[in-house]
């Protein structure tokens, strides 16, 4: 099964980090998605610049409007999304529970992907794909 890993992380702790100290977290973190990577399990990735860059879009009474930052003004901000095969959602938990970013303080919300809409983007690109 496919499942989606929303990485949360508190933006200003990271930015007052020395920046060695911010590499060294890095490095520990990339060694585990190798793990992850050598036991088929991390399938992709993508970090996020910071929330300060974002431009949230959303509709509201008719009309469409754009605003300067997140959608949400928290404490953890999303930071990146990794895809991740596992058994089941039991199994996608236990492997992400021993992410070293978790022992950092940053936290993941793990979903099943669905199998089912997705299946139709995929549809739905080939068939733009064909048109080119």
């Amino acid at each position: 099964m496919k499942f989606v890993c929303l990485g949360f992380h508190d933006e200003a702790k990271f930015a007052q980090m020395a920046p060695e100290d911010a590499q060294k977290m890095m490095e520990v973190c990339f060694a585990y998605d190798d793990e992850l990577r050598r036991g088929g399990h991390f399938l992709e990735g993508e970090a996020l610049d910071f929330a300060q860059t974002a431009v949230t879009v959303r509709g509201r009474n008719g009309v469409v409007e754009a605003t300067d930052g997140p959608f949400s003004e928290t404490k953890e901000v999303l930071g990146g999304i990794l895809l991740l095969e596992a058994r089941d959602l039991e199994h996608a938990v236990s492997l992400m529970s021993k992410h070293p970013a978790v022992k950092m303080g940053n936290i993941f919300e793990i979903r099943p992907a669905n199998e089912e809409v997705n299946r139709l983007v995929a549809e739905r690109i080939a068939a733009v794909a064909r048109e080119a």
